[in-house]
This record gives C-alpha cells, structure tokens and sequence, in this order.
C-alpha cells in the first residue's frame, strides 16, 4: 500500500532525479571572426537567442531562424532530441544560451552542444540551414571496452545501421531513431541517433554514416560514447541514457501512398490518418493502463529480475508500516536475520507470498537518517544482478525501514568462515562468487548512471541467493562522484579496519581504488578461507596480505589455498591471488580499475604485472609508510581530421 508523501518521501524523490550524473556539455568557438559587447551583432544575437524558447515550434524539437540584416544578421538553430519533452526541451535551450555566451564571449559562431539534458544550440554569422555539415566532430566515450569486443559489435554494428536509415527517413520537423537490444555478457546497447531536421534523407544518412565509420575507427570496443557532429548526433551506451518510452514513437512517419488530385486520394488520406490515430490512440491506452499496473503492484516478477545485469528502474514504493509489522510477525525473534550498525534485519513474507527482508533503524543505531537516506536514495537508482535489489522503505513516526529482495542464503562470510559450510563451496561457486563481485563493483564505479564508491565492501556484505549467486549490499556508507571526480576527502572515516586502504585510514582520501583494495582482500579471504583479522599463517603477526606476498614472491602460492579446494583447478586459484595482490599495492595508482580486474577474470591469455608490496605491510613494531596517491589520469587518444576527442571515466 502506498501512503501520501511526506517531506522525506518528497525529498527523495527530488533528489533522486538530480543525482543522475550527466555527460559532460561541450562547446566550440569558431574563429570566423568576433563582434563587440555593445554591437549591432550583439544585439541581434540576445535577440534571437531570447525567442527560441518563446517561440511554440521548439515543441517538435527544432528551431531555426534569423534576425537582422546583413552583415550584423545571426542565424540560429536549436535541437532537442527526441525524446525531451517540450519543457525538457525549453528548459535544456533556455539554459544552453547563456552557457555558450559565457564560453564564447564575442566570437561570430558557435556551437553548444548540451546532449546531457537533450538539447544542442548554434549559431552563425553565415546561413547555417539546410546544409549538411559534420565538420567539426567531437567525441566523449566511455574508457571501459567490452570484454569481447568482436560479440559487442556484432550487436552495435547492426543497430546502428539500421536507426541510421530510420532516423535518415524522418520528415521535416524530426529525423532521429533510438533503440535498445539485448548483447552479450548480460548487457543491453541502447543508442540514439538523430539530424536536424532540414537535411535531406541523403544528407542526414550521410551524417550519420560519418559518425558511425569514426566510432568504427576509432573507438572500437568502447562500451559507450556520444559522437557530435554539427549536423547529427550518435550515441550509444549500456545504459538506459533516453525516455523508455520513447521507443514507440521514435519510428519514421508511416508512407503515404502517392496521391493523386481529385477527392478519392484526400478520402484516402482522411482514412489512413483516421487508422493511424486509432491505432496511435489504442497503444497509448494500454501503455498507459500497462505502467498504472506496473507501479500499482508491490512484488516485481522473477522474470524481470534476472534477465540481464542491468534491469529498469522500478520504482521504489513507500510501504505501510502496518503491512511490514504483518509480513514480520511484529518483528519477531524467530524472524530475525541477524543485526548490525543499522539496526535488526528481519525476514518477512507478504501475502502473495512474497519473501523480504526487512531492515530496521534501531534507536539506539551507529547509524541514522544520513545512512538511511543515503541507501533509499542510491539503491533505488541502481539496478543490476549483483546488487541487493530495494524493493521499497517505510517512513512512520519514529520508524525506519529499508524493504529489501530475501535472499535465503544469507553473506558470504556465513560460509567461508565456517568449518562446516565452506564445504559447500567448491573452487567453481567460489570462482562464480569472485567474479559476480567483480561485475558489480565495475556497475557502480562506471557503467550505472551514478558513480558510487561502495566504501564498506567486506564478506558480511556479500549476499548470496537460492543458486550462490553474490550481490553487494549495505550502502549506508557509499559515496556518489562527480563525472570528473577521481577522489574524495572525508573527515569521517567509516568502513571495516582491514578492508580500508591505507590512504582512506591515515588521510581520509577515497575514490574507486578502495573498492578495489577491499575487493583485493575479499578475493584473499575467499581463496585462503581465513579472515583479514583471524589469519593464521607461518608468523600470524605478519598478516594475510603480507603472508600472500611473501608466498607468491616465494613461488609457494599453493600453500595459500584453503585445505578444501586443494583438488581444484590451481591455475585459477593462484591467478585470482595474483589479481588480488595487485589490488591491495599500497601505491594507489598501481592498484587496476575494476574494468581491467574483469578482462584479467575472463582472459586467461593476459599477461598480469608484477604487484608491488601489499599497504599496510607489518613486522613486529612497524608499518610501512604509504605511497604517494596521484590523482589517476587516463591516456588521451590522439585526434586526427580534426575531431575533438574527450576521455570520460564512465557513469
């Protein structure tokens, strides 16, 4: 049952919407030439740029007029993508103009695009309508590459053939296509083409092909980019980036039969327009009745859960506190899951039969309203196979609680830690486990349309479902960054001593590369059988990290694996202590990203460097010192015929 908004419930609802992190706008000034601020020009450009969002024809999407007379005249063009809404639309232009006068302060022409919130705006001294222009290009794309490449773009190639030709046969007020499919590894393309509208079907095909042939050359097997011409627009991702709904309208304008004068051929357009509204109108209908069942319904079918690692965003429902008290039995003892910094975890089931499990806020928490915001506000936003999956929470007076997915296995630590259980999981579940893990994290730091640090990634922290198949959870203590962020600063260190980088522990600096510390632990604890703290090697003072380096620089790595999986595939055991050293380097630059972590899982072919000592080495008084952590940097790509390239960290 869904109750009335409160402020919380209204606050997070806002906030989710604006913790989506957008592509990076960009902008070009061309140097044809400059005008003065208190010039004809000037004032014919503040002019032009305050109609567009007056002007009612920007509701389809594009705009293109002049002002003045020459040779103070403007031209002017806006576009929005097909899939903003008018006020998307207006507000993405209205906001667009005032950027790229700051960016280009008296220069004659300019471009802004603004494909982040849907929209692009140019404009020139010179007629800049219906004239195909794909000079010059710009490019953002994604630094991740799909794990086979040749499988990824048997999908990609394809798609975007053929939203090319459907965007090419647009008409006059919209020329743009976008689709999703199904591609390999668990993963959806979705991508977006689109021209201005006064291009011809040749010229915007034409466009578009250019663009294509450059994501060809020169971006092959990225996961992901935006590809800018002046005339066109190409995007693909592994994300939803565009309105869902867009994808039953985005088709070209049915072909009307070739007409004739006389009053036969306009009956014959009455007919065919009275069919196509009919039929316009029945879909919306049921489309509408379709998304009324879908958000009116608590429990989401296992079919949707488990089809690929990335899955829509459902809705996160405000349950009656009533309802979770029932599904509890009052939150009774022999209910309870376990506990820990939040509060108690209870199972529940609803009448449908639906299992839960349900957090509750304790009163007396380490924990509070910034951790339970946090974990509404993020968890409802990502949407992946091997992440605890928030079916809703419940706000009522005093009362707190987070209404997850049951998952009857319950962590990870349940088994590898356990004298008994860890025998029923053998190298292959262990491998599955490591490798669901690494999937992920690899989401969160850069295929979802957030970038979260987890912060708190630990063996409690791994849940496991009725086929052992792991997913991350507890996100109290997450963190959200910027696109361009590749560290953050925290005056409050929260986490598991342990798990945490030294960087985090002596100077409170996080980024990705914690994750990847603690996920290098992880893959220890999960291989040797021991925990970080209780390990018991040759000298126990030494520690676990230490301990494996030592083996493995001494070639005795074997002596490493748990007693239990001695008959197992060594190969892969050794491999995944040798990838787990890596990630626990002390210098945080050494340490991989969770993308090559995935490619050295998959890829028994690569080659892995050499790691370097493990952080917080110790002997019997002393710890190293940590190494210096520069802020990462990748490579940019050069750029030839002209094409402005930008090397984004993923969303």
């Amino acid at each position: 049952m869904k109750m009335a908004c409160s402020k919380l419930q209204i606050f997070f609802y806002f906030a989710l919407i604006h913790l989506v992190i957008p592509t990076a706008a960009r902008t070009i000034c061309y140097d044809t030439g400059n005008y003065t601020s208190n010039s004809t020009y000037r004032a014919n450009l503040d002019g032009l740029l305050t109609s567009i969002i007056n002007n009612t024809k920007i509701d389809y999407g594009f705009y293109n007029f002049s002002a003045g007379e020459s040779p103070d005249k403007v031209y002017a063009i806006a576009l929005c993508t097909g899939d903003a809404s008018p006020s998307e639309c207006s507000s993405c232009i209205n906001e667009s103009r005032y950027y790229l006068l700051q960016a280009c302060p008296n220069q004659k022409e300019a471009i802004y695009w603004a494909w982040h919130k849907k929209c692009l705006i140019r404009y020139s001294n010179r007629s800049i309508f219906n004239k195909l222009e794909t000079d010059p290009k710009d490019a953002s794309y994604r630094v991740d590459y799909a794990i086979d490449v040749g499988a990824f773009n048997s999908v990609l190639r394809p798609l975007l053939d053929s939203l090319r030709k459907r965007a090419a046969k647009g008409n006059s007020t919209r020329k743009f296509a976008l689709q999703s499919v199904p591609a390999p590894d668990w993963q959806t393309i979705y991508s977006l083409l689109q021209c201005t509208p006064d291009l011809s079907e040749l010229e915007c095909n034409t466009c578009l092909q250019d663009l294509q042939d450059y994501t060809a050359s020169l971006f092959n097997g990225r996961q992901g980019g935006i590809f800018l011409a002046p005339s066109c627009v190409l995007r693909y991702e592994t994300y939803n980036f565009y309105n869902p709904s867009a994808e039953t309208t985005s088709s070209p304008p049915p072909e009307l039969p070739a007409s004739t004068p006389g009053k036969e051929s306009n009956s014959s357009r009455t007919v065919i327009i009275v069919v196509v509204t009919a039929i316009a109108s029945a879909v919306l209908i049921i489309s509408i009745s379709i998304c009324i069942y879908l958000r009116a319904r608590i429990p989401v079918d296992k079919a949707e859960i488990d089809t690929d690692d990335q899955i829509s965003v459902v809705e996160c429902v405000q349950f009656d506190f009533g309802k979770i008290r029932v599904a509890t039995q009052n939150f009774s003892d022999a209910n309870k899951l376990g506990e820990g910094g939040f509060g108690a975890v209870y199972k529940g089931m609803f009448p449908n039969r639906q299992e839960i499990a349900v957090k509750r806020l304790s009163k007396n928490s380490s924990q509070g309203e910034i951790e339970f915001k946090n974990e509404v506000m993020l968890v409802a936003r990502l949407q992946h196979r091997h992440l605890v999956r928030l079916l809703g929470f419940c706000l009522e007076g005093d009362e707190r609680l987070l209404v997850y997915e049951f998952l009857p296995n319950a962590s990870l630590d349940r088994f590898i830690f356990d004298p008994i259980k860890r025998a029923q999981l053998n190298w292959e579940k262990r491998y599955k486990i490591i490798e669901g893990i690494a999937r992920g994290l690899l989401y969160l730091h850069e295929d979802s349309q957030l970038r979260i640090i987890h912060r708190d990634l630990k063996a409690s922290n791994i849940l496991l479902d009725a086929y052992m198949n792991p997913k991350i959870s507890d996100f109290g203590m997450a963190r959200l960054f910027q696109l361009d962020q590749t560290q953050g600063n925290t005056n409050k260190i929260a986490g598991t001593i342990g798990y945490m980088p030294p960087e985090y522990v002596l100077h409170g600096k996080f980024s990705v590369k914690s994750d990847v510390f603690s996920f290098g632990v992880l893959v220890l604890e999960i291989v040797t059988g021991q925990k970080i703290h209780t390990f018991r090697g040759e000298d126990s003072g030494e520690g676990l990290l230490n301990y494996a380096w030592k083996k493995w620089k001494d070639g005795t790595t074997s002596n490493l694996v748990d007693p239990i999986l001695r008959t197992d595939s060594t190969i892969e055991m050794m491999r995944c202590i040798h990838i787990g050293l890596l990630c626990v380097q002390e210098n945080v630059v050494n340490r991989p990203t969770m993308a090559s972590v995935v490619l050295m899982l998959n890829s028994e072919s690569m080659t892995l460097s050499i790691p370097s000592r493990p952080a917080f080495v110790m002997d019997s008084h002393t710890r190293s010192s940590m190494g210096s952590a520069p802020s990462r940097s990748s490579p940019v790509q050069a750029s030839v015929n002209n094409v402005s390239i930008t090397e984004l960290d993923p969303r």
